[in-house]
């Protein structure tokens, strides 16, 4: 009764305290919501403005900076009470749900985190997010002082600060005195690339489950620090829509659960009360579903969550007003903010209406998944042996996921599943194999992030339908129905160190993209390295060809730093040295033969602006910029018609269109460029402005023969009859030449590829094949029926030789979405090592 009491006046004087402050956007900025766009900065300040008035019921918490430096931060709102044990509500949170260890000291409060602006130019949500700040601090609101007894809310203002400023700057640049809304008017059409994306041109929407890039990773960390009950991701689509809301379309995910699935159907209900009350138009069940698991509402669903998006019509061309003539109206950033506030408000009123409900599920959820876990498979398996990079690389993903593994610490003989092929077969576990149990909390998302073919109800969907892991990072992978316990890694060895006689040179066998790492750093530490396209042998074992040789010849400028300098970037990046005595081999081509030639550092050119998809340019810059740190020169495409041919080694299409680009006159430079010993690497869409043009060798298949088609079709159906001709992200097995530069590092290992477009691309007739795709190269996601003829027997990866130099053909993107992989090193095979 007493704390109940205390608990009631802290309110009343939290109340009193609030009132007669004014603490409204307007009366920090000067101007409305939904007059202007803010600045990033601003809307920094403005909530660091409130935390300062109002200490007892707002603290902010920092938990990073974007690629530019722009702080990213969320805004904990609640009952002072609340904010003032904020540390001991998420750690108590933590324990409930078995990922802390003990017990809760007490009973915690709902804990609720709405996300806006993961995408820069969909900036009506940061506008939308400060209103819902201020509100939930008026105690004279009708809703929030109640709900906020029981619930934390986390808000982050701006997921994407780098795109929105990219977006606002723009947009309060070319807009005049008064909005223009005329649709064709410069302030509707955003130049390229837009404010879609981060620094690196990434959409930060499909990045939660990956975790590739700087501003997702940081956000995720504080993120499972919190494991909130309740997680909203506020977005804009096509100016010509109008409001989304759940529930969500078809397909939802297996593992989706009951609970989850009947609030999606409550969220709908009391969105709409709002939204009927105010005649606002809207729409449910269409185009937005819970499938791909690294969207903002399906990964926190998959952890656990109530998981939403919300789709508010306007986006980077809606600026201020737009006028839309099927419409008959004119769409304002003020209304839109209105629509995103309301679904704001309904989301924590159907969290707050169903509190003891959801926190008993929530429980439930992470409980059971420890004890009884979903699906066939309760343990995983990798092997290791011939793998270790990318073993390394995935249990990196697995620890930015919270998900716990170990090893199996001695032979075993089981069953498992192949899970590329989905076939049971005898499996020998060796004691350095990886181990993952099934049987802890985050159990439900290691099988959604493992499974190659996840159970598909409805064939329309929003993204790719595959991405098992193993597959992605090109390791052996097995689902084991029985229970294992893994055993604790072993501590890491150390660096081998060298005594007594300097060695004659150090070999490094190129197995995995840590060795392109190593390559990297090397080259522009001026490093002098060789290699052979031929495998040899020394006393030391079998090495392959790409094998990296550094010898103490050509190197001698660096004296004796050069073994210091090797053991520190070998360190560094989990490379194994093999230090030698001698020049003189086995078996193969001795260190000073032809067949030993150096890796010389390429100048290495990609192209940017309009035409050029910005997320395949981002993908390129960030694998340079990022991944391996090698310099990389980027030129405007307009400029391919007056190219600095003499300054570049290596020249990279990024998928797009470059039709207005490569005229007859700009092809012939090409062509001179490449004969004199230029590389060129196309990618994707790209490839289709060298079809069968002069001196190129790329020529589409035969169309299958034409079948008998049915005269009489539906159009209710033609959204169905179109994806049969489609594959939105399947995944498939790629045969590869690993005798070919392009694929060394690939012996003995598989290379799979995430098939997004149905090529069909003729094997090369005088050029090298080095990846195809064959009859049976299928192995996880949905892939329509007349696709399925066309995606045999075709390109993949191809490499022509002009003169001294040579084309590199990638139908396929083995850089996609940065998450990709197993295809980093095919792409620095292209970029290193060319023919």
């Amino acid at each position: 009764m007493l704390r109940s009491l205390l608990i009631l006046l802290c309110i009343c004087c939290s109340a009193l305290s609030g009132r007669g402050q004014d603490l409204s956007p307007e009366a920090y900025l000067g101007y409305p919501i939904g007059e202007n766009f803010t600045y990033h900065h601003r809307i920094v300040s403005y909530v660091q403005w409130l935390a300062e008035k109002e200490p007892s019921r707002v603290k902010l918490i920092p938990y990073g900076t974007s690629n530019e430096g722009r702080p990213l931060m969320v805004v904990a709102i609640g009952s002072p009470e609340n904010i003032g044990r904020l540390d001991r509500i998420r750690e108590d949170h933590l324990k409930s749900i078995g990922l802390r260890e003990g017990n809760p000291e007490q009973k915690t409060p709902l804990i609720a985190w709405l996300s806006y602006n993961v995408h820069g130019d969909e900036a009506v949500s940061s506008e939308a997010a400060m209103q819902v700040i201020s509100e939930l601090l008026d105690p004279d609101h009708p809703v929030f002082p109640e709900i906020l007894t029981n619930t934390v809310v986390l808000v982050d203002p701006c997921l994407n600060p780098d795109g929105h400023e990219r977006y606002v700057n723009w947009y309060r640049q070319v807009k005049g005195k008064y909005p223009d809304p005329a649709a064709f008017s410069r302030e509707h059409r955003q130049p390229w690339p837009g404010g879609r994306y981060n620094h690196y041109l990434a959409d930060l929407n499909r990045d939660w489950a990956w975790q590739v890039h700087e501003e997702s990773r940081a956000r995720l960390r504080l993120y499972q620090e919190w494991m909130p009950h309740l997680h909203a991701d506020f977005h804009e689509m096509g100016p010509g829509n109008s409001y989304y809301f759940p529930p969500a379309a078809r397909p939802f995910h297996a593992d989706i659960t009951p609970w989850q699935r009947e609030f999606n159907e409550l969220l709908g209900e009391h969105n709409r009360q709002h939204f009927d009350r105010h005649h606002w138009l809207y729409f449910t069940k269409r185009d937005f579903d819970l499938f791909y698991p690294s969207y903002g509402d399906t990964w926190p669903t998959y952890n656990g969550a109530i998981g939403m998006t919300y789709e508010q019509a306007g986006g980077g061309q809606a600026g201020l007003a737009l006028a839309r003539e099927e419409e008959g109206d004119t769409l304002t950033l003020a209304q839109r903010v209105a629509h995103h506030v309301a679904a704001s408000q309904a989301t924590l009123e159907a969290l707050a209406a169903n509190s003891t409900r959801t926190r008993k599920e929530f429980k439930d959820f992470f409980a059971k998944a420890a004890t009884d876990p979903v699906g066939k498979f309760k343990t995983y398996a990798v092997k290791t042996a011939g793998f270790e990079g990318n073993v390394k690389a995935l249990c990196e993903l697995l620890d930015r996921q919270g998900i716990v593994y170990g090893v199996a610490g001695k032979q075993l003989s089981v069953k498992g599943t192949d899970l590329a092929l989905m076939k049971e077969e005898p499996l020998q576990l060796e004691k350095e194999d990886l181990l993952i149990s099934a049987y802890q909390p985050k159990s439900g998302l290691l099988k959604i992030v493992m499974e190659p073919r996840p159970e598909l109800e409805d064939s329309l969907t929003y993204d790719i339908t595959s991405w098992g892991l193993g597959l992605v990072y090109g390791v052996h992978s097995y689902g084991i129905t029985g229970k294992l316990v893994p055993e604790k890694l072993p501590a890491a060895a150390g660096v081998q160190q060298m005594t007594g006689q300097k060695p004659y040179a150090y070999l490094v066998r190129w197995e995995s993209f840590r060795e392109m790492q190593l390559l990297s750093e090397l080259l522009t530490k001026k490093v002098k390295v060789r290699t052979t396209n031929l495998p040899f042998e020394t006393g030391d074992g079998a090495f392959p060809a790409g094998t990296l040789i550094i010898t103490r010849a050509g190197n001698e400028a660096l004296g004796d730093q050069l073994d210091r300098m090797l053991y520190d970037i070998s360190q560094k990046h989990q490379v194994t040295l093999h230090p030698v005595t001698t020049g003189m081999v086995k078996t193969g081509p001795d260190f000073g033969a032809d067949e030993v030639t150096v890796i010389r550092p390429p100048r290495v050119v990609t192209v940017a602006g309009p035409g050029v998809s910005p997320l395949a340019f981002g993908e390129v810059w960030h694998y340079f910029d990022q991944q391996i740190g090698y310099p990389l020169t980027i030129v405007d495409v307009n400029r391919l018609q007056n190219f600095s041919w003499d300054h570049t080694d290596v020249l990279i299409l990024p998928s797009g269109q470059y039709g207005d680009h490569l005229n007859e006159q700009t092809l012939k430079q090409l062509q001179d460029w490449l004969t004199k010993g230029g590389r060129l690497i196309v990618m994707e869409g790209a490839l289709r402005h060298f079809l069968e043009r002069p001196g190129f060798e790329l020529a589409l298949k035969p169309l299958e023969q034409k079948r008998k088609e049915e005269p009489l079709k539906l159009f209710g159906d033609r959204q169905r009859e179109a994806v049969r001709y489609e594959t939105p992200g399947s995944i498939y097995e790629v045969t590869l030449d690993t005798t070919h530069p392009l694929a060394f590092g690939y012996a003995g290992k598989t290379y799979y590829a995430s098939v997004r477009q149905t090529y069909q691309y003729a094997y090369l007739k005088n050029a090298w094949n080095v990846g195809v795709l064959g009859e049976d190269a299928y192995r996880g996601g949905f892939v329509g029926d007349r696709a399925q003829p066309r995606l045999q027997h075709t390109l993949i990866l191809g490499c022509q030789e002009v003169g001294r130099g040579s084309v590199v053909y990638m139908a396929d993107d083995p850089l996609f979405r940065g998450f990709w992989y197993n295809g980093r090193l095919l792409f620095g095979n292209a970029v290193f090592r060319g023919r």
